[in-house]
């Protein structure tokens, strides 16, 4: 088995992986063709990345030209504990309101883990007027776990 196999996680570690983390680099390609770089929170909705933003925000107008994206999830500090997701895929947006407030408050979960969903349904429904949403499907996915290594 080469080494590239060998630390790639399974389905149920990846969807393991992804569930545990919060944030997430997002990557969106700017009309010049160079990629525009953000750190984002995060839901999942059925297993697909989900996330939202200001629909003014660059990467909202990325979108709306061209929706291909890469999300980076990772962790780690030292080679044998680094561990990873790459998510290549196609942002679709959410186009009805209680799509995106619904992925609002799965963002805002995990934004303040613990907190009751009756104290963070205002900032949802305050920010959310101004805001559009996304699901991620995927087209290829790449992972990583170096403690596999030892």
């Amino acid at each position: 088995m080469n080494q590239r196999a060998r630390i790639a996680m399974s389905d149920d570690d990846l969807a393991a992986f992804l569930e545990s983390s919060r944030k997430l680099q997002l990557a969106t390609i700017n009309p010049d063709g160079t990629p525009h770089l953000v750190t984002m929170f995060y839901g999942l909705d059925a297993g697909r990345i989900a996330f939202w933003t200001y629909a003014k925000a660059q990467k909202a107008r990325n979108l709306a030209r061209d929706p291909r994206v890469s999300c980076l999830i990772e962790t780690g500090d030292d080679y044998d504990q680094l561990r990873g997701v790459l998510v290549y895929g196609k942002a679709e947006p959410i186009a009805d309101r209680d799509g995106v407030m619904a992925i609002g408050m799965m963002v805002a979960r995990r934004m303040t883990p613990g907190v009751p969903d009756e104290l963070l349904s205002p900032y949802v429904e305050q920010t959310g007027r101004k805001r559009v949403a996304y699901v991620v499907e995927r087209t290829k996915v790449v992972s990583w776990d170096h403690r596999r290594l030892t």
